[in-house]
């Protein structure tokens, strides 16, 4: 198993109080496993997918472990987590297209994050130019500065120096944001093939794109309000849910060849709760259409079926 994580607890730090972004997250991913993690906005995916790597200030760690390939990452201490950024955990982050230093050419900027690895750049050279083909960049980029890039470019060339020291786990978070559509099929095919040639382990892939997890993703884990919902196989949580938030927010995606005119896509009523003050048992209950007595209590998150997990009383609790 390349990670687990258990009872995972994460809140942030306001004048106004905790917000409780992350709750008792409870979850495993396998080698050589693409993982997607959905759910709407300000549902705690980058939350979650941070606090695996860079665990700082606002966020608070409450409680919870993070094992990988065996071993105990210390995610509570920031510096203590050095010795396991980009050789064992990596991030493509939100808004990588903006993630480089403007003022540094891109062989520099290898150069130094080699170093700071204690690792020769010189000797490390002919594997970067590998890299580089794999993603089909041109060598001389080295030579360029970020802001003579593409956003595709800028976007690939995150991708080589996230993962140029072969972590065991990458985290992508929304990678094909703000990329076109021949762009964002790309750079997927890119993350399944750093997986394929086993640059790296496995990967969790961040994203508001159902259509890009159906493509890459093994399995799925939806999110809902700073809690697991649902986790299962791709072709399951597409076609198969069994959560009532995951139903809601698949019959909300628009369909291939299918018009507006005659199928009018419709929302999930209501809104997501405020989590600096959430409310008790199942935080999805004011909007779900099948909220009864037992919903008071926040369900557990059960396996309700070989590698199909539910948090839901009425689809996979006591009373399933």
């Amino acid at each position: 198993m390349s990670l687990r994580v258990e009872d995972l607890t994460v809140y942030y730090q306001t004048l106004r109080g905790d917000v409780r972004a992350l709750e008792s997250a409870t979850f495993s991913l396998a080698d050589g496993e693409i993982m997607g993690l959905a759910g709407e906005s300000g549902c705690g995916k980058s939350t979650l997918s941070n606090s695996l790597i860079r665990l700082a200030p606002p966020m608070k760690h409450i409680k919870g472990r993070v094992i990988l390939d065996d071993q105990e990452l210390p995610i509570a201490d920031l510096h203590a987590m050095n010795e396991y950024r980009f050789t064992e955990i990596s991030v493509v982050p939100q808004y990588a297209m903006n993630a480089m230093n403007p003022t540094r050419k891109i062989g520099k900027m290898a150069e130094e994050l080699l170093r700071s690895r204690g690792i020769d750049a010189r000797k490390a050279l002919p594997e970067l130019e590998r890299r580089l083909d794999l993603v089909e960049l041109d060598h001389d980029v080295l030579k360029m500065y970020p802001i003579e890039m593409s956003g595709g470019m800028k976007q690939r060339m995150v991708m080589v120096l996230s993962t140029l020291m072969d972590p065991s786990l990458l985290l992508a978070d929304e990678i094909t944001s703000a990329l076109d559509v021949s762009t964002q099929k790309a750079v997927a095919k890119m993350l399944v093939g750093f997986r394929d040639r086993e640059i790296v382990k496995s990967i969790v892939v961040i994203t508001h794109d159902m259509s890009i997890l159906y493509q890459i993703a093994d399995g799925i884990m939806i999110m809902y309000a700073g809690q697991l919902a649902e986790k299962a196989s791709t072709e399951t949580i597409i076609h198969s849910p069994r959560h009532p938030y995951t139903k809601l927010l698949i019959t909300s995606l628009p369909k291939v060849g299918v018009k507006h005119d005659e199928v009018r896509l419709k929302g999930i009523p209501g809104n997501p709760p405020l989590l600096l003050d959430p409310p008790t048992g199942c935080r999805f209950r004011e909007r779900c259409p099948l909220a009864f007595e037992p919903c008071m209590d926040v369900p557990p998150f059960v396996e309700i079926e070989p590698n199909h997990f539910v948090a839901c009383w009425k689809e996979g609790g006591a009373n399933a």
